[in-house]
């Protein structure tokens, strides 16, 4: 039997898509750039996401290429992106940011016209729907993670849409699996207890704060170091996952390990509850979104399609740092914060530059993912704290003719 069998066919049952098991989303993503992308590919994506996928982007032999975004989403804005860049790319890769959808039907459609794959990352939307059909069913393939919504702190799915490509992909995966070990397996499965122990104590704070001060976390901020000058040694030997592993494995240091059943019974326990879940989460985000530093993005999808099963909702504050620090002493870690942009972050060296930065910068420095399963404690603080809402600015809109065409470059930027 396939490995993770049990697990992919109730995600396959939700989506009505073929699906690969696999040890994390990221892990997922990078067997779908490998499977339907050469090494070289030009990958449009938005700026304002996970530093992680930077890496297995670059893992994986492609060259970032960062769109304009919405200010109102961080997401990728279609409509924004200038021709001469539509041209050159080879693939898109969505967001999804915190679970609000991308424009995922203008963008199935332009790369449809393109003659080019369409990834979804999925990782923030299980459960999301547009138009009647779930994120992860419009594109080429779709990237999931059950430590997301599920609280699983391990697994993923490579969903798609051609059965003929399974055996493909699970051969891919397993030639990337390294061996589980026990110890391994039992720190995975105690995690997420440990986790609600720690909540349920009222100790998140002190603790927090321990790690803090002992160095115990891998990010200082809300990015990782770059490591440039290793970085770029690194793109020599692309594709490989061997080589980006320093940086793709921070936060999961088993990204890439194959769980036994001591990992997956308890990810099935979790993916049976997970509608449990989902609809806790729609309760949090209906009282978040009524708040005064809702984005507008949350407040319209709410007021007319309900509240979406959000992994964080975002509300855009002025003083967002210092509301960060002062959640954490109500016990509220929030994270998930990717702040700056990823070609702000990694230079021209590694991405090439969003032809208009300014939403993605506004938004990245603004905008408070907040957990919808605290939503009381998040209101709570952030009212005790006085905080002031950051309205929307209006910037001006990209056209084809407000950046130069970019030059075609190897993954190296060279």
């Amino acid at each position: 039997m396939p490995y993770g069998s049990r697990l992919a066919a109730m995600m396959a049952r939700r989506l009505g898509r073929e699906c690969v098991y696999t040890p994390s989303a990221r892990l997922a993503l990078y067997l779908a750039l490998r499977r339907w992308c050469r090494p070289g590919a030009r990958l449009l994506m938005s700026p304002v996401t996970d530093d992680v996928i930077l890496f297995v982007v670059l893992a994986a032999g492609l060259r970032p290429v960062a769109a304009p975004v919405s200010v109102r989403d961080g997401n990728i804005d279609p409509a924004a992106v200038p021709e001469s860049v539509w041209r050159t790319v080879d693939a898109v890769l969505t967001t999804n940011l915190y679970g609000i959808p991308d424009r995922v039907e203008q963008l199935s459609c332009r790369c449809e016209e393109l003659g080019i794959p369409l990834f979804e990352d999925a990782a923030h939307a299980m459960g999301t729907h547009v138009a009647g059909r779930p994120i992860g069913t419009f594109g080429t393939a779709a990237a999931f993670s059950l430590s997301k919504h599920a609280g699983g702190k391990a697994g993923g799915f490579l969903a798609f849409e051609s059965a003929r490509t399974r055996r493909e992909l699970e051969s891919l995966r397993d030639d990337l699996l390294v061996p589980g070990r026990l110890g391994d397996d039992l720190a995975t499965t105690l995690r997420p207890l440990a986790r609600s122990a720690v909540r349920g104590s009222h100790l998140v704070s002190p603790v927090w704060r321990t790690m803090q001060r002992l160095g115990l976390l891998e990010r200082d901020g809300y990015r990782m170091d770059l490591h440039a000058p290793l970085l770029a040694a690194c793109a020599l030997r692309t594709p490989s996952l061997t080589a980006y592993e320093p940086w793709m494995r921070v936060d999961l240091h088993g990204f890439r390990n194959r769980h036994g059943l001591l990992v997956q019974a308890p990810l099935a326990l979790r993916m049976a509850r997970l509608d449990d879940s989902l609809a806790r989460r729609r309760a949090g985000v209906r009282l978040l979104s009524d708040t005064p530093w809702a984005s507008p993005a949350l407040r319209d999808r709410t007021a007319h399609e309900g509240a979406l099963p959000l992994f964080r909702v975002p509300l855009l504050v002025h003083d967002r740092d210092v509301l960060l620090d002062r959640l954490v002493r109500h016990g509220i870690v929030t994270g998930y914060v990717f702040d700056p942009p990823l070609d702000d972050y990694a230079g021209g060296e590694f991405v090439d530059p969003s032809p208009d930065p300014s939403a993605a910068r506004w938004f990245a420095s603004h905008v408070l993912p907040a957990d919808p399963l605290s939503a009381h404690s998040v209101v709570t603080a952030l009212t005790r704290a006085r905080a002031t809402e950051a309205a929307v600015p209006d910037l001006p809109a990209v056209t084809s003719h407000d950046a130069g065409t970019p030059s075609h470059r190897s993954p190296n930027g060279q």
